[in-house]
């Protein structure tokens, strides 16, 4: 069983090769463009099916919100707490790279909506500010109340019984 949020990045080192979605989620690049272009293509078509349906607007939302702080937990799982405080903001700043990109390209096929209109690209500035500071402040947010939750688990003596278990489990 791997070793999730490690105390050293070095112990989930491995001579076997780690598992393809282990690989994407060491990559900050690859990992936060890839929720930017899911994260924006979502919203163009919750907008493009849902009309006014508010249910399917809230339903979208959560199904965002999901997958952006679980893009960034499945990041940041792979690296010690000290490292969280500078991959976090990064891992924001290039999914808001990746988003605005597949905005860029959604305002020229006609496909992004702003509010209940079209997006035109002088919208596309001040969307980008937006999503730049809703998804700084919704990492970084999550970012603290994961390592607060993991601090707490550490320091109560629970993850040495975890760390125990799986020790067990390999020895013979």
């Amino acid at each position: 069983m791997p070793d999730y949020f490690p105390r050293q990045t070095i112990q989930w080192h491995q001579v076997e090769e780690p598992p393809a979605f282990r690989r994407l989620t060491l990559s900050l690049v690859e990992t936060a463009l890839i929720t930017g272009l899911v994260l924006r293509l979502l919203r163009a078509l919750t907008f493009l099916a849902g009309g006014r349906s508010l249910f399917l607007y809230i339903v979208a939302f959560l199904l965002g919100a999901v997958i952006l702080v679980g893009m960034a937990t499945a990041h940041l799982a792979n690296f010690s707490l000290r490292r969280w405080v500078w991959r976090a903001p990064l891992f924001a700043l290039v999914e808001t790279v990746g988003e605005m990109g597949t905005s860029l390209l959604l305002i020229a096929l006609h496909r992004e909506p702003e509010g209940s209109v079209r997006a035109d690209f002088h919208d596309w500035p001040s969307m980008s500010l937006r999503a730049f500071w809703q998804n700084e402040l919704a990492i970084c947010l999550w970012m603290l109340l994961l390592a607060a939750v993991i601090v707490i688990v550490r320091r109560s003596g629970m993850a040495d019984g975890v760390e125990q278990a799986q020790a067990d489990s390999i020895l013979p």
